[in-house]
């Protein structure tokens, strides 16, 4: 383990949002109808800020930075059903910052799920009236530019809070995970979690490789195509490591990422995540959401079926967070 690594990682200013480390829980009756030895759940959504998400961890160092930086609002944006968005408002309030959330597409009739409680939380909302994603960063940048204008101190955060200090977040959970296992004496083989804007597995992937650890690390796209997601991931992980002046250490061929789970698009509830929420529900008690977490599990259900994973040790699965969108129009899983 790069011991010195994680001692300049420990050295930089946090915010401690969360409750960590979070649960590891066993999932017997999910392996079982997966076809898995073991299966465990490593419970983010139980992180216990703004109603959880493993977002909170990469905000912990971004809303420290925000701060020396004295700024007075938080700009971010995504998809109305976006959890680091709702993450972000509540880590603004939390600071007595303000919070300006810009969506794409046009404001929906009613506001429900994330949008619902990322309003409550005093975001000031704005949407683009396109459906082009990338329109969010050019708009989150424009308000940025309006702020300073009226005298204002913005911070920007992009999507996701994919920039190399919200990748570090998720290198300090591989490091929690790594030490849980420690404790109990045991190794899991094959980590499992959904990819949007690629943060979360560049921070995986680097923590991986700063421990030594012999797992494997996978992701089931939600979001972009599978080649796009390994290049972001390669240069989120490498603007990680200079963070902590290091050397790139994650490499295309070390990102490993499952495509064919996306459906209709980022956001639009899919039949197979449905599926998946459906069945984590009634076999195992535990709740999943229709952007991140459904369709990150009907992945991993269509890899066991097709003998993908190696089982030979423990499988992981990284619940992300999500629920609240749940209670937003568009999720049918709960009618089946």
């Amino acid at each position: 383990m790069n011991a010195s690594a994680f001692d300049r990682l420990d050295a930089l200013p946090r915010d401690r949002l969360g409750l960590t480390p979070t649960p590891v829980s066993a999932a017997p009756e999910l392996a079982r109808a997966l076809g898995l030895r073991e299966l465990w759940i490593k419970r983010d959504e139980l992180i216990g800020f703004g109603l959880g998400g493993n977002k909170v961890r990469g905000l912990e160092l971004l809303l420290a930075d925000a701060r020396a930086q004295s700024a007075d609002t938080l700009v971010t944006g995504a998809g109305p059903q976006s959890n680091h968005v709702r993450a972000t408002a509540a880590a603004a309030a939390y600071a007595g910052m303000d919070a300006v959330a810009v969506y794409w597409g046009n404001a929906p009739p009613a506001m429900q799920g994330n949008l619902k409680l990322t309003h409550c939380l005093g975001a000031k909302i704005r949407f683009t009236g396109s459906p082009d994603r990338a329109q969010v960063d050019e708009a989150i940048e424009a308000v940025a530019h309006e702020l300073r204008a009226a005298g204002r101190r913005p911070y920007t955060i992009p999507r996701g809070g994919a920039c190399a200090l919200g990748v570090l977040g998720h290198v300090l959970a591989a490091y929690e995970l790594h030490r849980q296992c420690v404790a109990i004496d045991r190794r899991p083989g094959t980590i499992v979690m959904a990819v949007g804007s690629g943060g979360t597995l560049a921070g995986w992937l680097l923590g991986t490789a700063l421990l030594g650890a012999n797992w494997r690390v996978e992701g089931v796209t939600v979001s972009r195509p599978a080649a796009e997601v390994r290049g972001r991931v390669v240069q989120l992980a490498a603007e990680a490591a200079a963070l902590l002046d290091l050397p790139p250490r994650v490499e295309k061929a070390d990102v490993v990422v499952h495509d064919g789970f996306i459906g209709a698009g980022y956001g639009v509830p899919s039949a197979a995540g449905d599926a998946a929420i459906v069945k984590a529900a009634r076999v195992q008690g535990l709740f999943l959401d229709p952007t991140y977490t459904g369709k990150a599990f009907a992945g991993l259900c269509s890899l066991a079926e097709l003998g993908r994973i190696d089982d030979r040790a423990p499988v992981v699965f990284i619940h992300t967070g999500g629920e609240p969108a749940l209670f937003a129009n568009g999720s049918t899983g709960l009618s089946q």
